[in-house]
């Protein structure tokens, strides 16, 4: 597999209507805006975004993606419209070097949920990292109560393996989870976004 952390700072990959940037400085203010519209949306199963999120918060996360010495996550990308507007994010986490497989997550602010925006970056995503890392099997795992994320890994292709027991902690609680796969053949096959996106 690849190194994850050695990809160029300006890496940019492109999908339909959709602009994927890893995280810059210049994306805080982006990124503290997006955040604070979508707390009762996005919130509800990612901690990280709470009423509380401040800029210096948007700050922090954007050094620790960019610094994989610093523990964080070295392929996450903000997902932006053709207008530059930041509708999300995506990334690539816990990469398993022996098994070349890694998790794959996504969010989408408020105002664009329902538009297919995650599950095309999720597809484009899933391509660089089949192809570019190397990666042979990537896994979304959402809580089995987010039917909206469920949804999208679904539309992207991925194949649903099972329920873990207390697989994720949301807030402080552990909750069951829907294990989705994805693998490189998957891909291949039509996907309900890239219809339903661009109607």
């Amino acid at each position: 597999m690849n190194d994850p952390t050695k990809l160029p700072a300006s890496l940019q990959l492109t999908a339909p209507g959709l602009q994927l940037c890893l995280w810059q400085p210049s994306h805080a203010e982006a990124l503290y805006e997006a955040a604070r519209e979508s707390v009762s949306t996005v919130g509800r199963w990612l901690p990280w975004c709470h009423p509380g999120y401040r800029r210096e918060d948007a700050i922090r996360w954007i050094e620790r993606c960019r610094s994989a010495a610093e523990g964080g996550e070295p392929c996450a990308f903000g997902v932006f419209d053709g207008n530059g507007m930041l509708l999300g994010g995506v990334g690539l986490n816990r990469f398993d070097n022996q098994h070349h497989s890694a998790n794959l997550g996504y969010w989408v602010r408020t105002q664009a949920q329902g538009q297919g925006v995650a599950a095309r970056a999720t597809r484009r995503l899933a391509t660089f990292g089949f192809e570019a890392l190397g990666l042979c099997r990537i896994e979304i795992v959402a809580a089995v109560e987010n039917l909206a994320s469920r949804r999208c890994a679904e539309k992207a292709g991925a194949r649903f393996e099972g329920i873990a027991r207390h697989r994720l902690m949301i807030d402080g609680k552990p909750v069951d989870a829907a294990v989705y796969g994805l693998l490189p053949a998957d891909l291949d096959q039509p996907a309900e976004a890239q219809s339903s996106a661009m109607s």
